[in-house]
């Protein structure tokens, strides 16, 4: 018979609180169990004693007769110095996904057309400015109009977005 140390739930809805228990591997979470070794209740704040407590000497009778612990019940026995607790090392976890890598280099490449666009537009006006000057002289009353349009536009999308929200 495989024994397991682990956690049995109880308490009512959202309001959990586990016992330790020595159990038959086989047998359901909430299910029959061997023995009671503690509890454990997750609502009490993390530094109150009251929120693991063990029964050590069981724990460690358990341990002796070749129980596994779970991985939380290794937590608090780590936490008691009773077993040692191997730190574990996913250095994969991290690591974006292929989408999210994508859309990286995607962006990369979006940024590096924009720096080259950019730096083409930088040496492009040197060259260009007279004659823009020029353009901007011979036609000061058709700029009027544009840039009084646009100013009519955010009063109208202001108004929709009200419309809206």
């Amino acid at each position: 018979m495989a024994i397991a140390l682990r956690l049995s739930r109880g308490g009512a809805k959202k309001r959990p609180y586990y016992r330790i228990v020595a159990a038959d591997s086989r047998s359901p979470r909430d299910g029959k169990y061997l023995e009671q070794i503690g509890t454990y209740n997750p609502l009490l704040a993390k530094d109150s004693p009251e929120r693991v407590k063990l029964n050590e000497d069981r724990a460690r009778y358990w341990l002796g007769v070749g129980a596994q612990p779970s991985d939380r019940v290794l937590r608090f026995l780590d936490a008691a110095g009773i077993l040692e607790r191997t730190p574990r090392n996913n250095p994969q976890k991290a690591e974006p996904g292929e989408k999210a890598k994508e859309r990286a280099e995607e962006k990369a490449e979006k940024l590096k057309e924009a720096e080259e666009a950019a730096k083409a537009e930088a040496e492009a006006p040197a060259e260009e400015a007279p004659a823009e000057e020029v353009a901007a002289e011979e036609a000061p009353a058709e700029e009027t109009p544009a840039e009084e349009a646009p100013a009519e536009e955010p009063a109208a999308e202001e108004g929709e977005e009200k419309a809206e929200g």
